[in-house]
């Protein structure tokens, strides 16, 4: 009886292993997965991307260095300072002999103190700070088609870039006016050079302009920083006209100022007015005329 219970029993166990197998291949169910790493089965490697091919160490190509100021052979120059103002005599064509004598003695540093005998007129106006007349500047010369010539300091450049981008944008000249404005002959050459720089860097990275004329402040030099601004790549620049327009609380009469003006043409001029002039700006446009008339042509300050 024992014997007949144990055989039906591995009858039965055989019977629902068929049954099992049966269905799942009726079902179609799909093969288990393969067990995991962890139970001694490897999953499939995964390969990564072949690495881009080796680039060779080939150096950047260095710009060529450009050559600073040789402070120790500037150094060597005459330091005696020297304050510049165009007044005294005159020559047959009303040109300063000062500004004639300056011209020769300082050219080989790339200085000019006035341009070469021709009827032609240079304006430039120094822009130390603002008063409100630079834009009513800026029209007369539009107005007339003049170009002018703008001396900024950064005092000026940072107050009003958009005075700055106009003046850019109208095709004026944008030179260095220092950007302390402090006296050069009393300055440090490496503090000398590190203030025009300071301005020359502001311009170029915010405006995108490179300047090269440069005026000194209050007109004082020495040989020794008229080759140090050659050696920054700049031309200095004076000038063979100015008069007394800065003294804001002591402006010239209108007719005083025209007559100064015009009466004081001469050939190659080079024509110093600032910009805080309020008499400045009410007889810019009349001036323009009136020396045009005299058979004076402007142009545009390139040196």
């Amino acid at each position: 009886m024992n014997a007949f219970k144990h055989l039906i029993s591995v009858f039965l166990i055989a019977a629902l292993l068929f049954s099992g197998c049966a269905s799942r291949l009726i079902s179609n169910e799909p093969a288990p997965a393969a067990y995991p790493a962890a139970f001694g089965v490897e999953d499939e490697p995964v390969v990564s991307p072949a690495p881009p091919p080796a680039q060779e160490n080939v150096p950047a190509e260095e710009p060529s260095p450009v050559p600073g100021p040789d402070f120790d052979a500037i150094s060597k120059l005459d330091d005696r300072a020297h304050g510049w103002g165009h007044g005294g005599p005159v020559d047959a064509r009303n040109r300063s002999h000062g500004a004639l004598l300056f011209q020769e003695r300082y050219a080989r540093f790339d200085a000019h103190f006035i341009k070469p005998d021709s009827d032609v007129i240079y304006l430039t106006f120094d822009q130390g700070y603002e008063l409100g007349y630079t834009s009513i500047i800026l029209d007369t010369l539009k107005e007339k088609n003049v170009p002018g010539a703008f001396f900024l300091t950064m005092h000026f450049v940072r107050s009003h870039p958009d005075l700055v981008q106009r003046m850019i944008d109208e095709g004026h000249v944008l030179a260095n006016h220092s950007t302390a404005h402090k006296n050069f002959p009393s300055m440090s050459l490496t503090g000398a050079a590190d203030d025009v720089m300071q301005l020359h860097n502001y311009v170029r990275d915010n405006f995108g302009y490179e300047m090269h004329l440069f005026r000194f402040p209050e007109g004082s030099f020495n040989e020794q920083t008229l080759a140090l601004l050659q050696s920054l790549g700049y031309k200095s620049v004076f000038w063979s006209f100015a008069y007394r327009d800065w003294e804001v609380d002591n402006q010239p009469l209108t007719i005083e100022a025209l007559d100064r003006i015009i009466s004081s043409a001469h050939p190659g001029a080079i024509y110093l007015l600032h910009s805080v002039s309020r008499t400045n700006s009410e007889v810019l446009g009349e001036a323009i005329d009136l020396l045009r008339a005299k058979g004076f042509e402007f142009a545009r300050l390139t040196l």
